[in-house]
């Protein structure tokens, strides 16, 4: 029996520091895997956060281009080279006429200015830059008042005299349109 007792203390005295070396081991792997996975959390938070960040811009430069491309186009300024050759044009025959003949080269004047005129408002139109319209009431988005007058035929806050014509490029304001209002 004295052998049976000696081999159990034996065995207690191996299996114990066996038992606590693995449980301390355990707990710093498990302290050391917990700390990388908050800090893979940190990093992918990160990530997530700055590709969200650089989708947002390139959106925004996205739209900034298409902006940019639909107010400024190049053939605009191709286009209103055909109304400066009509008014070197025109200004070439008031300078070849004579004074005496009077009327009749005002009647051509006047009728190559209206040409011209006209022509201008299709460049402008084909450009996509409108008239502003100043019919019925006074719109503060697209009217500037100058003056107030009384009127009889108009309401308060109607557009009694546009005293210079407003414009648009496509859905953007160029110029407001300077109107005088009823009081």
């Amino acid at each position: 029996m004295g052998k049976d007792n000696e081999e159990i203390s034996i065995d207690a005295e191996v299996e114990t520091p066996e038992t606590e070396k693995p449980t301390e081991t355990n707990e710093t792997e498990v302290d050391e895997l917990t700390q990388m996975k908050e800090l893979v959390a940190q990093w992918e938070d990160k990530y997530l956060r700055t590709h969200a960040d650089f989708e947002n811009s390139k959106r925004l430069l996205a739209k900034d281009k298409l902006t940019a491309v639909s107010y400024a186009n190049e053939s605009f300024a191709n286009d209103i080279l055909s109304v400066v050759d009509s008014f070197d044009s025109a200004l070439a025959m008031i300078a070849s006429t004579d004074s005496e003949d009077g009327s009749d080269v005002l009647d051509k004047i006047k009728e190559g200015l209206e040409l011209t005129h006209t022509q201008l408002l299709k460049v402008l139109e084909k450009n996509g830059i409108k008239v502003v319209e100043c019919e019925g009431e006074f719109d503060p988005d697209v009217h500037q008042v100058i003056m107030q007058m009384d009127s009889d035929d108009k309401k308060t806050g109607e557009i009694v005299q546009v005293l210079q014509k407003g414009y648009t490029i496509k859905e953007r304001l160029l110029r407001p349109a300077m109107v005088s209002t009823a009081k």
